[in-house]
């Protein structure tokens, strides 16, 4: 099996239209990329799309890849300024609370009686998913960069444009609500599964 540098210069020095030595660093990659799209921005159904838009841009800046780092270390870098990108965009939306009365009277929004239950039977994966969506960005984007990409202190505090101590805070308290919220559903599982 090829590794990454050697696909890497395969698929530079591949003629145009041929994109078999790319596909397989995507392959090799993809998963990755779209959990940490996932957990980045919060969102199951902007994932898929920002994961698609990192290995576009990858793709077209590949020329320009010097092979300094490795070829996963340089898309994690594309991935997370990407995902940045989308969360300080997403700020200006306007959000809409499903408890506002208008809004609950929408098929959309119902939920059937069993869904509850359904979440609370959910393996180890989506419990993580739901406590760290649960974060708020300013939360769960330093920790997922540290402890899911392996970023240093310094790097964050340079992707974030904040200070270190600041994101050595951020990232304590991440790790504190975190461990909170997971102590919380564990108890409340263990209640309902045991009712007195």
């Amino acid at each position: 099996m090829k590794s990454d540098q050697d696909l890497v210069l395969d698929a530079k020095n591949a003629p145009a239209g041929d994109t078999r030595a790319f596909d397989q660093l995507v392959l090799r990659h993809q998963e990755r990329v779209l959990a940490n799209c996932r957990y980045l921005s919060g969102s199951p159904e902007d994932a898929q799309d920002l994961a698609q838009d990192v290995f576009v841009k990858a793709y077209f800046a590949l020329k320009r890849f010097e092979g300094r780092s490795a070829f996963g270390t340089w898309v994690q870098r594309i991935k997370i300024n990407h995902c940045l990108n989308f969360l300080r965009g997403r700020k200006s939306r306007r959000q809409v609370d499903i408890e506002d009365p208008a809004v609950t009277g929408e098929p959309e929004l119902r939920q059937s009686p069993g869904a509850e239950r359904e979440l609370d039977r959910a393996d180890d994966r989506e419990r993580i998913r739901r406590i760290l969506d649960a974060l708020p960005d300013t939360l769960r984007v330093p920790l997922i960069m540290r402890d899911l990409d392996g970023m240093a202190y310094q790097e964050i505090a340079d992707e974030l444009g904040v200070g270190l101590s600041a994101v050595k805070m951020r990232i304590k308290r991440g790790r504190e609500a975190y461990r909170r919220r997971f102590e919380r559903i564990e108890a409340s599982g263990r209640a309902t599964a045991n009712p007195e």
